[in-house]
């Protein structure tokens, strides 16, 4: 039966009424099907509406007014400098906060929260017949990476946003591909990636992984909203190969475990400290190659995990 938090304006008007007629409370509940002890609660004045549930936010609208203002004075602040220049403003919180208000736009953060709603009692099983994608860049300058630009979308070309650099340091862009049961074969892309070389990658690598990894039982592949990946040609080569493709909420790496995979790999190759492009090539399949299945199927069965942070953190980024 209903809590007197749940009590309608028409419930409480007719507990009022009836307890005038002399009804007991026992009456009442059965009257208009609510418990007893709401009914209670009711006539001693208790009655109180339903507490909000999930987490208080612990920042004010000026609060995140004031990190604005310290992210716009240097787009190129570490996630350390931004937290301590707003705590010296006033604000007491941690980096993950800082992190969350940073990135993602209010759209953004509710697509993300309805995707991971809708898939917040999938089990580590459906997890493992998802092929997850992507593709990423690995520069030779492993020792400095360059600094994060704090920006928003249409900020790209803003002189605040811009840092000189090695104009073209030697890299390698490449695609993979792994399930819970391992690693696909790894591509080297050459060039931009647009939607008709995206699909030989598809038809000449992904098409193997998902070979190699399930045979021939169902999958389900992922990748990123990338232009290439959701043209339309694209997604007619899916259609015609007869091949299901997730959904995908947009600016998600945090639910990719790919990702995990890249800065494994980034590690080892700092480690080996290539001085060629071929040097890199070579690092990489090794690094790619020694990934064993165990670890892969540790950063799938991560998933649930991955859904309930998205969730708690109402579609703000997550620690993943």
């Amino acid at each position: 039966m209903g809590k007197t938090a749940d009590l309608t304006a028409v419930q409480k008007a007719i507990i009022d009424t009836l307890k005038r007629e002399g009804k007991t409370q026992k009456e009442i509940s059965e009257r208009i099907g609510c418990s007893q002890s709401a009914v209670s609660r009711h006539i001693s004045g208790k009655s109180v509406g339903r507490k909000k549930c999930g987490k208080k936010c612990c920042t004010t609208r000026r609060g995140d007014w004031t990190l604005r203002k310290i992210v716009e004075k240097d787009r190129f602040q570490t996630l350390g400098d931004l937290r301590k220049q707003w705590t010296e403003s006033g604000v007491e919180t941690s980096r993950a906060t800082v992190h969350r208000r940073v990135l993602l736009n209010q759209k953004q953060r509710q697509k993300r929260l309805t995707w991971a709603t809708e898939k917040q009692h999938w089990t580590v099983a459906q997890w493992s017949k998802v092929l997850f994608s992507d593709e990423s860049k690995f520069c030779m300058s492993f020792g400095n990476q360059g600094a994060r630009v704090w920006r928003k979308t249409g900020e790209k070309e803003m002189p605040k946003c811009l840092k000189s650099s090695v104009k073209y340091p030697q890299s390698v862009m490449v695609w993979g591909a792994i399930s819970a049961a391992g690693v696909g074969p790894l591509c080297f892309i050459k060039g931009r990636v647009n939607a008709a070389s995206y699909q030989e990658i598809l038809e000449h690598f992904m098409l193997p992984s998902a070979e190699k990894l399930y045979g021939d039982e169902d999958f389900v592949f992922q990748h990123d909203l990338a232009p290439a990946h959701s043209a339309k040609t694209t997604g007619k080569w899916f259609t015609d190969h007869g091949i299901t493709v997730l959904n995908w909420p947009a600016n998600s790496p945090d639910l990719n475990p790919i990702e995990n995979l890249w800065d494994i790999v980034k590690r080892k190759l700092r480690d080996a400290r290539p001085n060629t492009l071929d040097e890199l090539k070579a690092a990489f399949d090794a690094s790619w190659a020694s990934i064993t299945p165990q670890q892969c199927h540790r950063l799938i069965a991560s998933m649930p995990r991955r859904i309930e942070a998205v969730i708690s953190a109402k579609g703000f980024p997550t620690k993943y």
